[in-house]
């Protein structure tokens, strides 16, 4: 990234929309100018997020089953995500991305992103027909979306979700947002299978009375380099942002069909919700499991090991844990 190619009064008006929150009524791309730079840092952020929501999936044993052909982008922007899973999975996997978006010009330049990075991919734009339909559709991928949409247009993604084999779908780690995306986890777990963030498959706790002030949300790690990189650095100021601060939310599920093996979720895999918060004597979480959600405590001379690996760790935090009551005696990642 170089910060002073930047299109900087493009990217300052997209973070006003977006710090805005207001529902997209039309097409906000103004320019190839405004996608390229908007590719380049805050898409490149969101790339972030997908790489450890793809880790996640690869530690947890989880790829796209071989009948899957086809990557659907809905919404896609730059197409960032689009990449990112294509990058993690192999584009030999697929036989081809459909995009889609409102703007003509996000389509051209997640399309030529897209050609130029995986050449031998056959890489189209979604048809109208084919998104309303009721066939059944490949690899649904969904980001940074929920806070843009109109009921309808909701309603018609979440139709389309329903129709396919899986769906990954990344958005900010806000509250209002994530618990958005929780409300459409519970719903679309009726009829899928969940894969992750949930280690269980039951009605998610944080909608259960008392936990209101809670929400499903993780932190990705800044890539090495990154906080040393003057571009960034200058970027990050001038933008206002924390790099070293991405919260992300994510549901990720799949559809079983018939003849397939029923994969069930690990019951004895917990998640930390959040960030853990470290004090030189103990470390303080909130994790979730099949039970629901529980507030624990680690005393630092119970497990230093793992005390310290909760505060360094760049992995995401699943867990199995030795626990008496809400204090931890130990634990291993899952």
């Amino acid at each position: 990234m170089t910060e002073p190619d930047l299109d900087w009064a493009a990217l300052d008006e997209l973070r006003e929309r977006f710090l805005d929150g207001a529902v997209s009524a039309a097409p906000y791309w103004r320019s190839r100018a405004a996608l390229a730079s908007y590719d380049r840092t805050y898409g490149e952020r969101i790339g972030w997020k997908w790489d450890q929501v793809l880790r996640e999936l690869e530690l947890r044993g989880w790829r796209p089953a071989a009948r899957t052909r086809t990557v659907v982008d809905w919404g896609c922007g730059t197409g960032i995500a689009a990449r990112r899973v294509l990058a993690r999975f192999g584009a030999e996997s697929f036989d081809s991305l459909a995009l889609w978006d409102h703007s003509a010009l996000a389509l051209e330049f997640a399309e030529d992103a897209a050609r130029a990075e995986f050449p031998s991919l056959r890489v189209t734009r979604a048809r109208s027909a084919e998104l309303a339909g009721d066939s059944p559709i490949g690899l649904l991928l969904v980001s940074h979306v929920l806070n843009e949409l109109t009921p309808g247009a909701l309603a018609s993604l979440r139709a389309l979700a329903a129709r396919a084999d899986a769906v990954l779908w990344v958005e900010p780690g806000t509250h209002e947002v994530s618990r958005r995306l929780g409300r459409l986890r519970d719903e679309l777990a009726a009829e899928m299978r969940v894969v992750a963030p949930c280690t269980h498959a039951l009605p998610c706790p944080m909608f259960a009375a008392g936990n209101e002030r809670h929400w499903c949300h993780s932190f990705a790690p800044t890539p090495p380099g990154v906080l040393a990189d003057s571009d960034w650095v200058r970027f990050g100021k001038r933008a206002a942002i924390d790099l070293r601060s991405l919260p992300y939310a994510f549901i990720a599920l799949e559809r079983a069909r018939a003849g397939e093996p029923a994969a069930s979720p690990d019951p004895t895999l917990a998640r930390v919700i959040g960030r853990v918060r470290h004090s030189k004597a103990d470390a303080r979480l909130l994790s979730c499991d099949r039970s629901g959600l529980a507030e624990l405590e680690l005393r630092k001379r119970a497990d230093p090991a793992l005390w310290k690996a909760l505060e360094r760790t760049k992995e995401p935090l699943v867990y199995r844990w030795r626990r008496a009551g809400d204090e931890l005696l130990g634990g291993e990642p899952g």
